[in-house]
């Protein structure tokens, strides 16, 4: 399963990331925009969960728009969910100790098409083919 430094390897490996410290916990970037970011559950986030709160390092991510969160979570909610501070917003929770590298891979991917330039999406696009 991933950890912290599969986060920082893959992500940093993306054309012009940068890694920053807000409030002690790591985000990464793409020309200064938030793609993926360390997201401890806070208290309402644990009120509102309940007894599913998961325990564990929390990774957050964006997504393209709500229907690929949805999508997420439905194919496999024991990895991704959504609390309700997160609702209408394009991003997913993502129990990093949950998720295959492979699969973290492919989610940071995304997150980072999402927010990069479209100019560097279409050449990384492009180079990947």
């Amino acid at each position: 399963m991933a950890t912290w430094d599969d986060v920082r390897r893959i992500a940093l490996a993306l054309p012009e990331t940068g890694e920053r410290l807000s409030r002690e916990l790591a985000q990464w970037r793409v020309k200064d925009k938030l793609f993926a970011w360390e997201r401890p559950l806070r208290r309402s986030d644990l009120d509102a969960l309940g007894a599913a709160a998961p325990g564990g390092p929390i990774l957050g991510a964006r997504v393209e728009h709500e229907g690929a969160k949805q999508a997420l979570i439905a194919d496999d909610p024991g990895v991704f969910f959504t609390t309700p501070h997160f609702d209408g917003y394009p991003a997913i929770l993502v129990q990093l100790d949950r998720i295959a590298v492979d699969d973290l891979r492919e989610l940071l991917v995304e997150a980072w098409l999402c927010r990069a330039p479209k100019r560097l999406a279409r050449e990384y696009a492009d180079a990947s083919l």
